[in-house]
Formats: C-alpha cells, structure tokens, sequence
C-alpha cells in the first residue's frame, strides 16, 4: 500500500518528536531505533524510509528540541514587559519546571556531551543548528554590534545548559531552587555588562 507524501511527512514528524524526546530523555545509546519504531506502531524497516541512519535521526531530532525550546521561550518573551526580555528568558530557562523536565527541555544540556562524541559530519550539522539559535537568541541580549551580542548568547547558553545540568544532580528541591535563583542573579548581570 503506497501512502501520500503528506503521511509520509506526518510520520516522519512523528518519529522525529518522539526521537527528540527519549533521545534528551536516555541519551543515544538508550533510545534503539526498533524500540522507538515499536513504541510508534510502525516497523523498524520503515525507520529507513524515513531516514538513512541513527545519525540523521538525531541531527533531526536535535533540531526539534531546539525548536520545542525556542517556542518555550518565545512565550515566555510575549509575556514580559518591553525591556524585561532578557530577564524573561533566563528565568525560563532557569526554572524549576524546566529542570525537571529533561524529556521536554533543552537538547544541549540533556545531550552536550553526547554531541561531543558524534562523528565530525555530525558535529558540523549540530553546529550549524545551534549557531542559527544563538542568533534567535542574540536578539534579546545587550551589546552594540549583533557580533557582541551573539558572542554573548554563545556563553550565555553554554553556561545556562551547564547550570540547569548542575541543578538536575541537586536532590534537595529547596537547594535546586536556590541554585538556579543564584544563577538567574549571575546570569543576568553578566549579560547586562
């Protein structure tokens, strides 16, 4: 049976969500293409009609996290008064709710240092997907050239992704909450400057 190119596109959406998701949530060594295919109802032949490796799912699947993220914060920024953006956005990314949330958060604190272990074509490919959010991101942040302010967001987020890494080891939520206001506090001044 021969399905339309718009189901063919559904389904390899659904398999890239559901990729970026147990990929943040067991890492890439944890999330086998058969089981996430069984999980979906679909084949793990079929996996291959869609995609020619793990690899590529994952470059895909990457860029859905970052996507999912982007969105996140987005509303986030709609919500907060003009001038207060970048406070917004680090409060976001910050909180508690994004913290316990590994599956649903963030790609590059969930798969950072996966990422680093990828071939070089891999890396290349996240790279670019991260530097085209950075820029999204660099709207937002103080500076007088975009370049400044790009450069910002780069380290802005490396050190956020960390951060929010730090606060998932805390058991003791009273202690994360503290971590994470400290780090909103730090964060946001060095950002300012």
């Amino acid at each position: 049976m021969r399905y339309s190119a718009q189901h063919k596109q559904q389904t390899r959406q659904r398999i890239v969500r559901a990729a970026a998701q147990r990929f943040r949530s067991r890492g890439t060594e944890g999330a086998t293409i058969g089981t996430l295919m069984h999980d979906l109802c679909l084949t793990h032949g079929g996996f291959y009609r869609h995609f020619g490796s793990k690899e590529e799912l994952f470059i895909e699947a990457f860029g859905e996290g970052l996507k999912e993220l982007s969105d996140k914060m987005l509303s986030a920024l709609e919500h907060a008064p003009r001038g207060d953006e970048l406070e917004a956005l680090i409060s976001r990314y910050l909180s508690i709710e994004h913290s316990g949330d590994v599956a649903g958060g963030c790609p590059v604190a969930a798969l950072a240092t996966e990422v680093a272990r990828r071939p070089p074509k891999t890396r290349a490919a996240l790279l670019q997907i991260l530097k085209s959010h950075m820029a999204q991101a660099a709207k937002f942040i103080p500076g007088p050239t975009e370049e400044e302010r790009e450069r910002k967001a780069r380290v802005l987020f490396s050190g956020m992704a960390g951060t929010l890494n730090m606060a998932r080891v805390i058991v003791d939520e009273h202690q994360r909450r503290q971590f994470l206001e400290d780090a909103k506090k730090f964060y946001l001044e060095a950002a300012k400057r």
